[in-house]
This record gives C-alpha cells, structure tokens and sequence, in this order.
C-alpha cells in the first residue's frame, strides 16, 4: 500500500491554495450548491438510521427501540415484496426497452428533416407534454381510458364493448407506458439532438464518396457519433430502474390494478405516510436506493470494460 510522502502532501496543498486565490470567485459561486446538497442530499442520510428502528415519532431518532434488520426481513418475507418488485421491474423495463429508444429514434428522424420551420414545429409540439402537470396528464389519461372516454368510443364503433380500461390491471402497463413515450419523447430528444449537432460533417462527405445511402450513413456514421451520449444516458437509466415514475403511478392507480401497478415506491408511501410505519419504509426505500446504486455501479464498470465511455 503506498503513501503519500509529506513533501507530495504540501505540494498538492500549495497547488490547491494557489488556484483558490486565482479562481476565488468561482469558489464563493459554488458555495451555495455546495450547501444545498449538503443540507437536502447528505445530511437527511442521517435518517437511515430509522430503517434500523421501530421507529416513533414521539421518542424520535435517539429514543426509538432498535430493532436491528428486522423491517428488512419483514419486507423480503412479507406478501408484497414479490408484487412490488415485479410490478417495478417490469414497467422500468417496458420503459428501458420502448421509452429509451423512442428519444433516439425521433433525434435521428428530425436529423434527416431539411424544412427548417417544419422541423421546429415538430419540436414544439413533442416538447410540450414534458411541461404539463402531471396532475393534469393523469386526469387527461383517466379520462380517455375511462368507459365513457375517447378510447371506449373508438372500440364502441368498432363493434366492441367499452369498458374502463384504466381499471382493469391487464392494461394498466400497457397505458403507463405508452402515455410515458408521450411525455418524455420531444424533451428526451434534446440531448441526441445536441450530440448529432456535433459530428462532423466531412464524415458524412467521405461516406456518399464511397457510395453509401442514408440508411448506411446512420448505422456508421450518426450512431457511432452520439454512442457515447448513449451509454451515459443508459448508464443514468439504469440507475433508475428501481425508481419508476412515482408520482405517475400514485395518481393513476387504484386497489383494482395494485396487482400489476404497485410499485416499490407506492408500498413506501402507502406503509409510510398512511400507515405511519416509518422505520419499515424506510427500510424498503434503503433497499431500494442499495438496488439503484448497484445497477448504476454495475453498468458504468461494463460500458467502460466493454466500450470508451463511462461515467466514472
């Protein structure tokens, strides 16, 4: 194990010293994001110490009883860690497989789009989901789905039987995610729009020299150009995947669909807030961040084993 001598340690310390004075106003406008994330993102760790304790809020941190790994075990053995860890893994897969791509797919269509002005146009139009409420996009999508909205009257025409569908369990994935791609299309694109604005153009030049169509200039000039931007996206994504949509989820579903639309997150409020068990949600959302953190320290060490591009 090798140590730093004493006279590196000075060295690095005069280096660091020097180049506050140079950039002492760069410094003093980092504070306050410093403070923030210190105040709102590390010192509510201390809080994780509930998971550990039949927690009260009349005794407080210091007073609850200890209770050791017990609200871990009464999660994993309990009847509805199966339910909420499939229903979380799927929808963030249905959202990883389908929500993901989506983004991509319009950046690489709108790339093609010569007309300028329809090209914003189209911009706008899929940028403004991603501003709504989501409130409002919940009553919106409550109100199509429901037996009496646009979507029974289209299947009423066509000879079929309107029902509610948002509240019958077999549909509501297939409802979260397809208003998902809605929501998150237009705004997600930005970031692959910003990254094919930056591939050079001569690469494209040499690529008709050599007789290639569009379809071959993508594959091998615009997707290797934005991979990385990919990955890192990816790579965010993964991290995630135990984190689905919450607010969505909590606005749409109902006790009818809690058996594909409960989530890890939902249980964590329902357990939590109503129920006032806080020391057990806050072991199931420990776990849950414990999950995140692997899924994300996971896919950084295979996208940088495997490709050039990591986050860290």
């Amino acid at each position: 194990m090798t140590s730093i001598s004493p006279a590196k340690k000075r060295k690095h310390g005069g280096r660091l010293i020097l180049n506050y004075r140079q950039n002492r106003l760069l410094y003093w406008m980092l504070l306050p994001s410093v403070v923030y994330v210190l105040i709102f993102n590390y010192l509510p760790m201390a809080g994780l110490a509930m998971a550990f304790q039949d927690y009260s809020l009349t005794r407080g941190i210091f007073g609850s009883k200890w209770v050791g790994l017990k609200n871990f075990q009464d999660f994993f053995s309990g009847i509805y860690f199966a339910r909420t860890l499939t229903n979380t893994l799927i929808l963030s897969l249905l959202d990883l497989l389908i929500c993901f791509p989506a983004p991509i797919v319009l950046a690489l269509m709108l790339n093609e789009v010569q007309h300028a002005g329809y090209k914003k146009l189209v911009q706008t139009v899929s940028y403004i989901p991603h501003f709504i409420s989501m409130v409002v996009v919940a009553g919106l999508i409550k109100e199509f789905t429901n037996s009496t909205g646009v979507i029974a009257s289209i299947v009423k025409v066509f000879g079929g039987t309107p029902r509610s569908y948002i509240s019958l369990p077999q549909y509501f994935r297939s409802i979260f995610t397809i208003s998902q791609v809605w929501q998150t299309i237009g705004f997600n694109s930005i970031v692959f729009l910003a990254a094919l604005s930056g591939i050079d153009q001569e690469l494209y030049d040499a690529a008709k020299i050599d007789g290639a169509n569009h379809i071959q200039q993508t594959w091998h000039v615009t997707l290797p150009g934005i991979a990385s931007t990919i990955i890192i996206m990816l790579i965010l994504r993964c991290g995630a995947i135990m984190n689905v949509n919450f607010e969505k989820v909590l606005l749409l579903y109902s006790p009818s669909t809690y058996e594909t639309a409960d989530v890890i997150s939902t249980y964590v409020y329902r357990v939590g807030i109503v129920k006032q068990k806080i020391g057990y949600s806050t072991a199931v959302g420990l776990f849950n961040s414990v999950v995140s953190l692997a899924l994300v320290l996971t896919a950084n060490k295979l996208s940088r084993t495997y490709t050039d591009s990591s986050m860290f």
